[in-house]
């Protein structure tokens, strides 16, 4: 008793007189605050309108860029495709956006190399101001809208608009240019894949006839008509014609 009364009267003065360590410190996080202020310069509230119509723009540009370009045709006609072939999901979607994302920018390349020396260029450079780089920018791509969009598809747009009467192309605003384009690449697209049909459709039809006339009334035409399908797509180079065709149809 004697011994276990003084190891405990040591071990006590042991954790006495041992240091403590200090609590780690506590770690930093920063606050971020966003403030709105007021200003009495006209010049600041101009800035900010500026940065809140980019911002804007930023955030449209992946509608701006498949509205106004050759990817409304292209996708659509692939997806016509991709249907006469009763192919479900052969090629896959992202493969299709691929495809039709690089064919946009191989038939947009020269309007765009266009826009970025006459606009952007000289703008960077101080040779022009912001107003003239953005007409000088649009000026391209208004000029491909226009090669594609069909007289009665504007005139629609511009009778409904109750906006006088337009005496040259300058005179017609872009966003009536705009929607007449995009219906005129719809019926060119649906133009295009009901010829893509066309092959096909003749393909089913015989196959549905001959499978009648031997009484495999039960079995599902896709099933033969299909091999026959891709067989007669590849037989005739059919993406080298497709691609072909597209291309060839904004020229």
């Amino acid at each position: 008793m004697k011994y276990r009364g003084l190891a405990v009267m040591a071990l006590g003065g042991l954790l006495m007189g041992s240091a403590v360590p200090e609590a780690a410190a506590a770690p930093l996080i920063p606050t971020v605050n966003v403030d709105v202020g007021s200003s009495s310069n006209p010049q600041d509230v101009a800035v900010t309108l500026q940065v809140m119509a980019l911002l804007t723009i930023l955030s449209l540009a992946p509608a701006i860029l498949v509205m106004t370009t050759s990817f409304v045709r292209i996708v659509v006609i692939i997806g016509f495709l991709r249907n006469a072939l009763s192919t479900q999901n052969v090629p896959p979607n992202q493969v299709v956006i691929a495809l039709s994302l690089f064919l946009t920018f191989y038939i947009m390349s020269p309007y765009w190399s266009q826009a970025n020396e006459q606009g952007i260029q000289p703008y960077m450079a101080g040779q022009i101001t912001q107003e003239e780089a953005l007409n000088n920018v649009a000026a391209p791509v208004r000029e491909f809208m226009f090669r594609q969009t069909r007289e009665t598809d504007l005139a629609l747009f511009v009778n409904l608009s109750d906006a006088p009467r337009p005496e040259s192309q300058e005179d017609v605003s872009t966003f009536t240019l705009i929607p007449a384009f995009i219906i005129s690449e719809l019926k060119t697209a649906f133009q295009i894949g009901f010829m893509i049909y066309v092959p096909f459709i003749v393909i089913d039809m015989i196959v549905a006839s001959t499978l009648m006339s031997m009484g495999m009334m039960m079995l599902p035409p896709v099933m033969i008509s299909l091999p026959f399908k891709i067989l007669l797509f590849v037989m005739v180079d059919g993406w080298h014609l497709l691609i072909q065709s597209i291309i060839m149809s904004f020229k």
